[in-house]
């Protein structure tokens, strides 16, 4: 017979992991929009010749963008591969296995 407590310590479970999930995606998304912007100010002073030279942009320059590129690629590859690799099912199976694992040990007397 399961209890509605097991049911709401379940449900509360699954919503912490796709809580993290949700920040994890809106950082990156974050992270995408302010890294087109920068792109953008990069495009418009080294090749159009802007003249963007005050505080922030002045230092926007070809190695900092490889090092910002390089960071950008790597949390995508990082964020998306880890979806790929632990996907729905993983999440579901080790779930599922910690919570057989934690009613395993309760010893009802």
């Amino acid at each position: 017979m399961e209890t509605n407590c097991n049911y709401d310590q379940e449900k509360f479970k699954i919503e912490a992991i796709f809580s993290k999930k949700i920040v994890r995606l809106r950082s990156f998304y974050i992270h995408a929009f302010i890294y087109a912007i920068g792109l953008t100010f990069y495009i418009l002073k080294e090749f159009y010749g802007f003249p963007l030279n005050f505080f922030p942009l002045r230092y926007l320059n070809s190695i900092v963008m490889i090092i910002w590129t390089s960071v950008f690629l790597v949390s995508a590859i990082d964020l998306f591969a880890y979806y790929k690799i632990f996907g729905e099912e993983w999440e579901e199976r080790k779930m599922k296995s910690l919570l057989d694992k934690k009613t395993k040990t309760q010893k009802w007397e």
